[in-house]
């Protein structure tokens, strides 16, 4: 064996080593939460989608992704039928079967969207919409602030929806009064159904809620865990995080104003 080879074989196996892991495929589950992830014409994408795609790729790592009901998402994540789950907000239940990404994956802005001319009684807080017909999406966290006045029915008049198109579809047909939403996602499917001036996001915002990567405890993940957000970190800190998003803009969504 010449010292070439020799080299070749050594710099293969630090590559190895640093990964912690061989090159192999692992599974990830998630909602359909366009413009963070969805599925079209059999294909997986979105900015998140994207995000994960490169980040464990540098670990050696392929992303076999499937986009499912949250709740069933969820419970593949707990019973440990998959490696993962994204975008994911942490909650106490959550964090009983979840190791969470310590970076932030997503940081992501909760508001209200009512239709205009509705004048729904919003002053910032939960209790005043607890009599507004209020659309929100099966199984779905919208932060600490929303969840609790979901959780001890501050909130009297939800309606729920089994995903984001339909919760705006509904909206806009005046089937509900308002919705409680992410901002970008509600943006998008505003976009989708031309309903851009129809609606309008009420002020202030209910909160900002970061949102992160799962690994199921049930896989003993945390090896892992700890290198992506290694990864994850380098690329915020040099811009290719930012790229990947601009990226997605000017690629998917060249008409989408944000």
């Amino acid at each position: 064996m010449n010292a070439l080879t020799i080299l070749t074989c050594l710099i293969c196996w630090l590559v190895a080593a640093s990964t912690g892991a061989r090159a192999d495929t692992l599974r990830f589950v998630t909602l359909s939460y366009p413009p963070y992830e969805y599925e079209e014409a059999d294909k997986v994408d979105g900015i998140v989608v994207r995000i994960l795609r490169e980040a464990f790729s540098r670990l050696g790592h392929e992303l076999e992704i499937e986009v499912l009901p949250w709740k069933r998402a969820l419970l593949m994540a707990r019973q440990g039928s998959v490696d993962g789950i994204f975008t994911v907000y942490k909650t106490e239940e959550r964090l009983k079967f979840l190791d969470y990404s310590e970076t932030v994956v997503m940081p992501q802005v909760v508001s209200i969207w009512a239709l205009k001319g509705s004048n729904v009684p919003f002053d910032g807080t939960m209790e005043s919409l607890h009599d507004v017909p209020l659309g929100v999406v099966h199984g779905v966290s919208y932060g600490k602030i929303a969840d609790t006045a979901i959780e001890n029915g501050t909130l009297k008049q939800l309606d729920y929806a089994p995903n984001s198109a339909h919760n705006i579809k509904k909206l806009l047909a005046g089937r509900t009064l308002a919705v409680i939403m992410n901002r970008y996602g509600a943006l998008y499917h505003l976009r989708l159904q031309n309903g851009f001036d129809k609606v309008e996001e009420l002020q202030p915002e209910v909160s900002a809620v970061p949102s992160y990567v799962g690994f199921s405890k049930a896989r003993n993940l945390s090896g892992l865990r700890d290198q992506f957000d290694q990864v994850l970190q380098a690329m915020i800190t040099s811009g290719d995080y930012q790229d990947i998003v601009d990226g997605y803009y000017l690629d998917a969504l060249p008409a989408l104003d944000f």
